[in-house]
């Protein structure tokens, strides 16, 4: 397909131009528009193709753009003139980048020519994960504000905000998307295991970030090195200590779980809490609380076990989302928190923390809260046999 090698051959930052003349000449494409979902996921940006000025923002979750975003299917529009209008969603393995919004004239808008152009779609979401490495481009695209110091640097250690597999599908998000400053998730995956964690480090701005940063590091360090999942807190935990002296810590849930069983392990080193929810019930796991990371020298810690089960939904979530106070100082507690999910049931997890976090801010009565908040989601398939 020729608009597929005008991707794989045009510059890390011309990636929507060349698609658009791509797309016009083989297609007739009017008009080629790549939206990418911004930092706080409220909103779809238009990205400047170098042609013509960027157009408006689009809402994330109406619309036909926001459906194709929120369901993963192609929505379309058919429009005055003889015009159809396209909107493909830009994935990377269960990673929701975007939308491509594309406007044809109706009688090449054929089945065929639609599962082409999402398809094509896909192409372009893994060719904009690579440019990512060489351009700005698309960072500064998905931004409704200016990140603050502490939160470019946090957004810079995370994975993706959703991935799927078989096995598994994971959903993540932050608040404050663009101030946020201790709070921080990961994850990793290889054929065997699945391993997430959620932090939350003490203080504020830059020292929060920096804290975090080495201890996110300090956990994949260990865990690239193939040590066991209570190492690797250990091991964090010294590096923490070493530099900080006691005067700093980390707290952080860590979670193993092995894909072939569905048998997890779990560290619980400080304030982030898991919730599980089994057969339309919601409750909290119950962990040995440990110490969090840094606090003191050489700490040893133990994982716990737990077995999961297909149709497991796991939520973790950061004190930011369950010791944060409405406007009467009432906590948010697990009984909004219970409602929010149950609400959220039939969400897919990558659009699961979102929701979560919509319904915190409607308790906490005010955009900004005091302190960070993360919520990650993780829905348990489990593997089938081999047959």
């Amino acid at each position: 397909m020729a608009a597929e090698r005008a991707l794989r051959s045009a510059a890390p930052h011309q990636l929507p131009a060349a698609l658009g003349a791509a797309l016009r000449a083989e297609y007739g494409a009017e008009s080629v528009c790549l939206l990418l979902a911004d930092y706080g996921l409220t909103a779809l940006l238009p990205v400047p193709d170098g042609s013509s000025p960027a157009g408006e923002p689009v809402p994330l979750h109406s619309g036909p753009a926001g459906r194709a975003y929120g369901a993963q299917q192609p929505q379309r529009e058919d429009r005055d003139g003889g015009r159809t209008r396209l909107h493909l969603p830009v994935s990377v393995r269960g990673d929701r980048l975007g939308v491509l919004s594309v406007v044809l004239p109706r009688e090449a808008a054929t089945p065929e020519a639609v599962d082409e152009l999402t398809e094509l779609a896909g192409t372009l979401g893994h060719e904009l994960v690579v440019a990512e490495r060489d351009t700005d481009v698309y960072a500064r695209a998905r931004r409704t504000d200016r990140l603050t110091l502490a939160a470019e640097m946090q957004w810079q250690l995370l994975p993706a905000r959703s991935c799927a597999r078989p096995e598994y599908a994971l959903g993540a998000q932050l608040e404050p998307a663009y101030s946020v400053f201790g709070d921080n998730f990961d994850w990793s995956a290889d054929d065997g295991r699945l391993t997430v964690c959620v932090t939350n480090g003490m203080g504020e701005g830059m020292a929060a970030a920096l804290l975090t940063s080495l201890g996110i590091n300090a956990l994949r360090n260990a865990r690239r090195a193939g040590v066991p999942l209570a190492d690797q807190a250990c091991l964090a935990d010294q590096a923490i200590h070493a530099h900080h002296r006691g005067a700093a810590h980390l707290s952080v849930l860590l979670v193993e779980v092995e894909l072939a069983t569905g048998r997890a392990q779990v560290v619980d080193a400080g304030s982030p809490r898991m919730l599980l929810q089994r057969d339309r019930t919601l409750s909290t796991v119950k962990l040995e609380a440990q110490l969090p990371l840094g606090m003191f020298e050489e700490t040893d810690y133990v994982a716990q076990e737990l077995l999961l089960r297909p149709g497991d939904r796991l939520l973790f979530v950061s004190d930011g989302v369950h010791a944060v106070a409405g406007p009467g100082g009432e906590a948010y507690g697990e009984r909004a928190l219970a409602r929010a999910v149950t609400s959220a049931a039939l969400l897919p997890a990558a659009e699961v923390p979102a929701a979560v976090l919509r319904e915190l801010r409607a308790h906490r009565g005010r955009p900004e809260g005091d302190d960070d908040a993360v919520v990650v989601c993780l829905d348990w398939f489990g593997r089938e046999p081999a047959p």
